[in-house]
């Protein structure tokens, strides 16, 4: 019978749900999350800002530790190496982004990860089980996003992974500890309290720290409820609750559990093929079909030839950066995607270095280049779009509209085109051995007898010949 409270609703869903509800699909489109994430973080752990967070949690220490994704010289607390693992993921802004908006899986894989490292010398964690903590915790961020309309537009205020991110992990870690409902209950009150971080931050080296920071405190916060910690049990009923964040704010019931229908099954995420905020992925796209009209996909841009470039795209000011001074600014420039992708045909890792940011041409396009926002182009990842517009010295003008841009949940990335980017990133820090142990083990997951094998394989130290028998090796 479900509770007379919202909060204690989603108590007894974090409780009552069981591997035997997870649908193929869900099974399917949560892997494939779960193998992205792991790759991105794989990159990230090598970046600037991994560095110093790794640098910063040394100072911490316990008898108990878990790994730090690439590094397989260093082992941090759980809660550090859930801080560090979850930074490494947003690090470069490559992560998966669902509808409404946020980045729902760094939140709580990092979390789960170091919580099942610690657990695997008492019980084995399943593949299963993993599977299912991970589906509850993305299962909590899109029900909670769904009680605001607010929430499904380009945010404004709260960088949502940082609310609901903190929500999902605790829910999620809750689930692998087999809670029942009166903790499920509090470890969602204690993480209410670690929630919320401004979006003044997008764009700096400080914004990776929101998943990090959501991944840690989730996990913190269900450790303190499993000590006896208390809070509000009606957290997520209360306006000064989690409607804090939310202007309109409005809580409703779940679906009963004998007939419940998973979120993931009905909306997927979107999988980035380039490390950048999820909108210039569609000014990137728009750009790189104008290219094609003024010349060969081999042969350089004309810069000299064009006379103004146009963006019509939704308005969203922490997106908007006529000269970015950063790798990160960069990732949040809907003019640096344009004249990038106008430039080289492509955006990828690379565009974001030092050396390209800062290219003559590509300076000379941003002084060209000048934005539109149409009232009909609203600030919504579901019904966004870009339109690119070039005109010529000679008075010539050539457009491109992309509506939807292939990686995007209507248009997803193939399983081949995944792999090749999981691949892609995970072996800047991994042998090949270990990069393709990773892929095995998640094309498996279900089948996996014991999660440790995916953390050696983290780690990079991992044989092959160690895989469980469950899983068939080409």
């Amino acid at each position: 019978m479900w509770s007379k409270t919202i909060t204690g609703n989603f108590a007894g869903m974090i409780h009552g749900l069981n591997a035997s509800q997870l649908t193929d699909q869900v099974l399917r489109r949560s892997k494939r999350m779960i193998l992205d994430t792991l790759g991105v973080g794989l990159l990230g752990s090598s970046t600037e800002v991994c560095h110093k967070v790794i640098h910063y949690s040394k100072i911490y220490s316990t008898n108990t530790s878990s790994t730090v994704w690439g590094h397989s010289d260093v082992r941090l607390p759980p809660l550090y190496a859930a801080f560090a693992n979850g930074v490494a993921v947003h690090s470069m802004d490559f992560d998966d982004t669902w509808h409404p908006a946020t980045h729902p899986s760094g939140t709580v894989l990092p979390s789960l990860v170091a919580l099942s490292d610690t657990l695997s010398e008492k019980k084995k964690i399943s593949g299963l089980d993993l599977l299912l903590a991970f589906n509850v915790g993305i299962e909590v961020q899109g029900r909670l996003l769904r009680f605001s309309s607010e929430a499904h537009n380009i945010p404004k205020r709260f960088h949502p992974p940082s609310v609901v991110g903190t929500m999902g992990s605790a829910a999620a870690v809750a689930k692998l500890l087999a809670f029942d409902q009166f903790k499920c209950k509090e470890a969602l009150a204690i993480a209410a309290s670690y929630a919320g971080a401004p979006m003044a931050n997008a764009a700096t080296q400080t914004k990776p720290l929101h998943i990090g920071n959501a991944a840690r405190h989730g996990l913190e916060a269900a450790c303190l409820a499993s000590l006896g910690l208390q809070g509000n049990n009606q957290i997520l009923d209360m306006e000064s609750g989690l409607g804090a964040f939310y202007g309109d704010y409005t809580p409703q019931v779940l679906p009963p559990l004998q007939s419940y229908s998973w979120l993931l099954d009905q909306q997927d995420v979107a999988i980035k093929r380039f490390p950048a905020h999820l909108g210039t992925h569609w000014v990137a796209d728009a750009a790189s079909s104008v290219r094609k009209h003024l010349v060969g996909s081999d042969d350089p841009l004309p810069v000299s030839k064009i006379k103004k470039i146009t963006l019509k795209v939704p308005e969203a000011q922490y997106v908007n950066r006529s000269f970015p001074n950063s790798e990160h600014e960069a990732r949040h420039s809907f003019q640096f995607a344009a004249c990038t992708a106008l430039l080289d045909g492509s955006i990828s890792v690379q565009s974001f270095n030092r050396q390209n940011i800062f290219r003559p041409e590509l300076k000379e396009l941003l002084c060209k280049t000048q934005m539109e926002h149409p009232s009909d182009n609203k600030p919504s990842f579901e019904s966004l779009y870009c339109e690119v517009s070039i005109t010529l010295q000679d008075g010539d003008m050539f457009s491109e509209r992309c509506d939807t841009f292939y990686g995007h949940w209507r248009k997803p990335l193939s399983k081949e085109d995944l792999e090749k980017k999981f691949r892609s990133n995970a072996s800047s820090v991994l042998s090949l051995e270990a990069t393709e142990g990773i892929i095995e083990t998640v094309n498996h997951l279900e089948e996996v007898e014991d999660c440790m094998v995916l953390s050696e394989f983290l780690k990079g130290t991992q044989s092959t010949q160690e895989l469980p028998q469950t899983i068939s090796l080409s």
